[in-house]
């Protein structure tokens, strides 16, 4: 999913904290952002929570914070509209849970952007998403627990690299910025977290060849990764 083109006339008006610039690019946006929804959004809340929602909620926040965007350049503004959405997931997470349980250790945090189980835990059930059918429920929990395991012996950086250039499919402009790393960094990162998920993948006693079709491996660069080991950027 590529970035829109950049709009450098609505970007100043957003710096000027014009609300129909802000409703502008957040509609441009939409799509890059409801895939974020979609990917960070625990599993159990699905029936319950809707994605259109938690963007509904986001564009909310972005206008009650507009003062803050991030308009220096067009990604900026993208990797501030995604901030908002994150935050908006943990309120809506806290909202849930808290008021379903007080125990806080009984849930998967979701506190921490780099959380290293909740990394592994998005990664593994996208990878095993299509996996659907009653016959594969109990694999597929098995595989889950086997392939969670084995990401966790990943850093989490390098995690969080792979969710946000794989599943977000986030540039590596974009994912320098939310990082907080060079744009060198970001690549080689990238490069070394593909070649760690293609040992990973293959690890796991008839993962692939069993179940290759069925895992939810983007056809571009990942797919690639379980032939080629790496990707450049």
């Amino acid at each position: 999913m590529n970035p829109p083109p950049p709009n450098d006339d609505l970007v100043s008006r957003l710096a000027q904290q014009d609300p129909a610039a802000l409703a502008a690019l957040f509609e441009q946006h939409r799509d890059r952002l409801w895939r974020i929804v979609h990917f960070r959004i625990d599993p159990r809340l699905a029936g319950r929570v809707d994605a259109e929602d938690v963007l509904q909620e986001a564009y909310l926040n972005a206008a009650q914070r507009i003062q803050y965007a991030f308009t220096d350049s067009a990604d900026g503004v993208f990797v501030w509209f995604r901030l908002i959405v994150q935050q908006t997931l943990v309120q809506i997470h806290r909202r849930y849970f808290e008021a379903k349980s007080r125990d806080a250790t009984r849930e998967r945090s979701t506190h921490s952007p780099w959380g290293g189980e909740s990394t592994s835990f998005s990664i593994s059930s996208h990878l095993l998403g299509h996996l659907t059918s009653p016959s594969q429920a109990a694999l597929k929990q098995e595989l889950s627990q086997q392939l969670q395991v084995a990401l966790e012996s990943m850093s989490e950086l390098d995690r969080e690299v792979l969710m946000l250039r794989h599943f977000e499919e986030l540039t590596n402009q974009e994912t320098a910025r939310v990082l907080q790393i060079s744009q060198q960094a970001a690549s080689l990162r990238y490069v070394r977290a593909l070649a760690r998920l293609k040992q990973i993948l293959l690890s796991i006693p008839g993962l692939i060849d069993r179940f290759g079709d069925g895992l939810a491996l983007p056809e571009s660069p990942m797919s690639s990764v379980i032939s080629r080991g790496s990707q450049t950027p």
